[in-house]
């Protein structure tokens, strides 16, 4: 059985890769490019240097601003407008995961029109939006190099998965020197956040060769580089590290779908606004013990990726290493539990069920070893909850 990748046209990869923007704009034949970001980065210059950088080359960029986290449809409609109305030939995604998860929404939007819902899983999108090009400032999402996009929608709060060849950027500049001014948290829930979709990719019933080697080179760098780029932000090796390691699991899980943690993870963030990154952190050990009886093999091998035990060590201890190390790490980066976060417990509890049907309905609990119940789920939500 044969499996299908499907990558970024260009991938840019290094420390200044972002300052190649002029030559990747015009490689691809445009001249018109339409930045879409966020205030932070205005406010540290990097809009400014892209521009900058454009402008060298005769390439005059205007900028959308006003992406927010966990973007909502209501959040792009003001870009959608001015994709529609003015001249763009590209997009240019500057940002971390949601000014990236905007972009593809726009990029299709402005030119086909509709809602998201239409073009939410399970329907496959193909239709070509405007290019987009991706250039990431965490270490974390892997947007940059997948063919999905998480949009929610206002009327219902559901975070809406939206897959197809459609939401890939056609180029990824992956510039770790980008990640050097993120703060702790940031850098905790979005490099938790890409250990994620390493771990899941690797333990997916869609894993497949590919995949596969893509996950493990991953775990290889983020496994012993998370703590250094989170308590020692100024890195490099680190930073370097985290930012190639995020790029490549987000091919993995791009090649191989993830699962259960990202299935239940969109609810809680949908319902509660927590951050993505902090919702899968969140239910990370949890669902990895609950998962490991039905792959033990592929989660020991996890944990000799991440340099947690050798080949010496049985599949038993390796998983132990492993679960102990997902334990010590969201203690160590301070991962809240849900009522940490601040979440009023009556309410967590009255919405259990509902977060549980729409984990099932993302499809994602389906990719997991363990295919959970709504009842499993329902179990595991509660166990989260720590007074």
């Amino acid at each position: 059985m044969s499996s299908q990748v499907i990558l970024p046209r260009i991938l840019q990869v290094g420390e200044n890769a972002s300052q190649s923007i002029d030559q990747v704009v015009t490689s691809l034949g445009c001249r018109a490019p339409l930045i879409i970001t966020d205030p932070v980065m205005v406010s540290l210059g990097y809009v400014k240097r892209i521009k900058t950088r454009l402008e060298k080359a005769n390439i005059q960029a205007e900028v959308f601003d006003e992406t927010v986290p966990e973007p909502t449809e209501a959040s792009i409609t003001a870009a959608v407008q001015i994709a529609k109305d003015g001249n763009f030939d590209c997009l240019i995604a500057l940002g971390g995961g949601s000014p990236i998860d905007s972009a593809k929404a726009i990029s299709v939007l402005a030119k086909h029109g509709g809602h998201m819902r239409e073009y939410k899983f399970p329907r496959n999108v193909t239709e070509p939006g405007l290019p987009v090009i991706a250039i990431p400032t965490t270490a974390g999402t892997g947007s940059e190099m997948t063919r999905f996009t998480i949009i929610t929608d206002d009327q219902t709060d559901e975070k809406m998965l939206c897959v197809g060849l459609s939401f890939l950027p056609v180029a990824a500049l992956v510039d770790f020197s980008l990640t050097m001014t993120l703060p702790p948290r940031i850098t905790a829930d979005t490099g938790l956040d890409a250990l994620t979709h390493a771990i899941e990719a690797y333990v997916s019933r869609k894993a497949n060769a590919y995949s596969d080697s893509q996950a493990l080179a991953a775990l290889r760098l983020i496994g012993p580089n998370l703590r250094q780029a989170y308590n020692e932000g100024f890195d490099k090796a680190a930073r370097e590290a985290m930012m190639m390691g995020a790029t490549l699991a987000g091919v993995a899980f791009s090649a191989a779908s993830v699962a259960l943690v990202h299935g239940m993870s969109r609810p809680i963030g949908a319902n509660f606004h927590v951050p993505h990154g902090m919702s899968n952190a969140m239910l990370l050990p949890s669902v990895t013990e609950f998962s490991i009886p039905w792959a033990p093999e592929r989660y020991a091998e996890c944990a000799r990726a991440m340099g947690l035990a050798s080949r010496q060590d049985t599949d038993e201890k390796a998983n132990h290493l492993l679960m102990s190390e997902l334990r010590a790490l969201v203690d160590e980066l301070q991962v809240p539990t849900p009522g940490q976060f601040g979440i009023e417990r009556e309410e967590y509890f009255a919405k259990l069920e509902l977060m549980a049907e729409q984990a099932k309905a993302s499809g994602s609990p389906g990719n997991n070893p363990r295919i959970p119940s709504i009842d499993d789920m329902v179990t595991l939500y509660r166990e989260l909850w720590v007074e």
